[in-house]
């Protein structure tokens, strides 16, 4: 197993088990390796536990996109125009604008919203149920009135979504594809 040790001018040992299957060990910089070995030895059953689980939730997701290097021009334009309409559709709702719309092969999200105004989507979305995509579209746009994840940004969310929490556990079904 491979773990990548991250030396700083912090006080303590971290580690960090990410759902790539990535372990991550933060040490101070005076740390010993013959210390840093002791304490992946004294931890590596919680380490193995983690990666265990990872591995079990994962052979549970979803995966509906094709690989983005798969997809032709044509239907790339295809995911572009859908986007773009939904997003047009949810502004006018909810009387908000957007600068960009980008689609992107993202490997971690499915969107994210700039405090310019910028959004983007994960192409994938374009294979999900349509409600999923609408949730993450309205999601996005609910950023533009509050840019965070306080109560007021979801009270945002709840008055385009009524069924975000639903969408939000649906949405943990799926795997984004690398």
């Amino acid at each position: 197993m491979e773990i990548q040790v991250i030396k700083s001018k912090r006080k303590t040992i971290g580690l960090e088990v990410h759902t790539d299957g990535r372990v991550i060990l933060r040490a101070p910089t005076r740390i010993t390796n013959c210390e840093l070995n002791k304490f992946i030895d004294n931890h590596m059953s919680w380490i193995e536990s983690k990666l265990s689980l990872i591995e079990k939730k994962n052979a549970d997701k979803i995966s509906v996109a094709p690989p983005k290097e798969t997809i032709s021009q044509k239907e790339l334009d295809a995911i572009k125009e859908k986007f773009k309409i939904r997003v047009q559709y949810y502004c006018n709702i909810m009387g908000v604008s957007v600068n960009r719309i980008s689609i992107k092969d993202q490997k971690t999200r499915w969107g994210s919203c700039s405090s310019k105004g910028n959004v983007n989507f994960n192409y994938q979305l374009y294979y999900m149920p349509r409600e999923l995509m609408d949730y993450v579209i309205i999601h996005e746009l609910s950023h533009r009135r509050h840019m965070n994840h306080s109560a007021e940004f979801w009270e945002e969310v709840e008055k385009y979504c009524k069924t975000y929490r639903e969408c939000r556990k649906k949405l943990r079904d799926y795997e984004i594809a690398p």
